[in-house]
């Protein structure tokens, strides 16, 4: 079983994804890693509403992000995002976009645990770290 700190899945290119220049509008890549994490948490049970039963959600803190190649209109696509650090208020993924094997973009995405209610750094609870292999 493969491990539940990853997760992937495929999109392709939409016409209202590409800019003046023919190819993938670079703020459509965070939200194309955007989408794949909130699948990711939606896959291991953790859904925003559910998160939010817990009193604790992700908010995105940095994005460090390197454009290697353009994708364009019709391009099959692969969105991975991987855990690969995780402490009590915080995690950091690792985020690809890749076409046919061939790297397009990589992302380093640092995530800060809050209670969406006080908007305050809070630890996340035990069933959160669990849900995604983390405890």
């Amino acid at each position: 079983m493969e491990s539940r700190r990853r997760f992937s899945h495929r999109i392709t290119v939409q016409e209202c994804d590409i800019d003046s220049l023919g190819h993938v509008n670079n703020t459509v890549y965070l939200r194309y890693i955007e989408d794949c994490v909130t699948a990711h948490a939606q896959s291991v049970g953790m859904s925003l509403s559910r998160l939010r039963q817990l009193g604790v959600v992700p908010v995105v803190h940095r994005h460090t992000i390197t454009y290697h190649r353009p994708a364009h209109l019709g391009e099959e696509l692969e969105v991975s995002t991987e855990i690969v650090n995780f402490s009590s208020f915080r995690a950091t993924r690792h985020n690809r976009i890749v076409r046919a094997g061939v790297l397009l973009v990589s992302c380093e995405t640092d995530w800060v645990w809050i209670d969406p209610l006080r908007q305050r750094p809070k630890s996340a609870p035990l069933e959160v770290q669990e849900a995604f292999g983390l405890a």
